[in-house]
């Protein structure tokens, strides 16, 4: 039997990582895809073809994608702060030039995984809210708003070509391998910057990498897939409370201070005016995506998932960010 092929962009990635792993467990022959001057130790030795690359290149893009049966998508430029012609180059022309190159190039393709966000969705609290509620394509940064007009790029290439794709929106996550939000919340907690918004009872859409991985898997399987949106999250929903609290506990760090949420909300406008004058490097103390992860209320539903892909979340909060506060604290 011939081993399937797949391509994993962003391989090093945290999300990418998980995927590989997950895949070569599943007998598939991987090539993974490490941006230039990326170090690959977090996938040496799973035997995969590790090859360098940059998306935002259009003439590197087509070879990566000869002879895959399978591709997911997972590079992308996180963060909430920065020009908005960066998060575009990668998060959204790169989704054009890679979908491109295989309806040129790829006639093998069965099936293709695009890795989107939950952030896709409209600024604001939200309340079990499904896939048929419509993404905001103009959004509130230079990520939300490029991970939603990359959706539109891949339902074009899904009605006018027929290419087989499938969108995952995954809500916030955490685990082995977070280079961002993770080290981010430990550093402000440790130098005492870090202030709780509200009464920190509110709900966020957390989500383990690990089960990520496994609803890619099942993305990938499953046939009933092709052409659907999924939101994907952990079962069990925590409020900031918890999340803070186990972070702070497994550092040794006291619980941070507390202001009101309408003060935090209405400092959101003058500190980003202030800060894109000055021309800062880094965000102010209250943005949009930090009051969002902070102060709004983010229950998405998964019931499309479990019905239709048989996702089941394996590993609570509980397990899951002790081990990813563990590798993050020995690296």
């Amino acid at each position: 039997m011939t081993q399937k092929t797949m391509l994993v962009t962003g391989a090093s990635g945290m999300v990418g990582r998980h995927v590989v792993r997950k895949a070569v467990e599943a007998g598939y022959g991987i090539r993974a895809l490490v941006h230039n001057g990326e170090l690959p130790d977090s996938i040496a030795g799973l035997g995969c073809e590790i090859v360098y690359g940059d998306l935002t290149k259009p003439d590197e893009v087509p070879p990566l994608v000869d002879g895959m049966q399978v591709i997911v998508h997972a590079a992308g430029k996180v963060g909430d702060w920065g020009p908005f012609e960066e998060y575009k180059a990668i998060n959204q022309d790169a989704v054009a030039t890679l979908l491109e190159a295989v309806r040129q190039r790829s006639d093998s393709l069965d099936r293709f995984v695009h890795i989107s966000s939950l952030g896709v969705y409209r600024w604001g609290d939200h309340y079990g809210e499904d896939e048929t509620v419509p993404p905001d394509y103009v959004g509130y940064d230079g990520y939300t708003t490029t991970k939603a007009r990359a959706e539109l790029i891949c339902r074009r290439y899904l009605d006018d070509y027929g290419l087989p794709i499938v969108m995952i929106r995954p809500g916030f996550m955490y685990g082995e391998g977070d280079r961002h939000v993770l080290p981010r919340v430990v550093e402000t907690l440790q130098n005492r910057t870090m202030m709780m918004v509200g009464d920190g009872t509110k709900m966020l859409d957390n989500l383990y990498v690990g089960n990520l991985a496994d609803a890619v898997m099942l993305a990938v399987e499953k046939p009933a897939a092709v052409g659907q949106v999924y939101n994907i999250r952990d079962e069990r929903l925590i409020d900031r409370n918890e999340y803070i609290g186990a972070v702070c506990k497994a550092i040794g760090a006291p619980l941070p201070r507390r202001v009101p949420s309408w003060l935090a909300k209405n400092a959101i406008k003058p500190l980003g005016t202030i800060a894109r004058a000055i021309g800062k490097k880094s965000p102010p103390l209250v943005t949009k995506p930090r009051y969002k992860f902070m102060a709004l209320n983010l229950d998405y539903s998964i019931d499309k998932a479990k019905r239709e892909l048989g996702y089941v979340p394996k590993v609570d909060f509980v397990e899951g960010m002790p081990i990813a506060i563990e590798r993050y604290l020995k690296k």
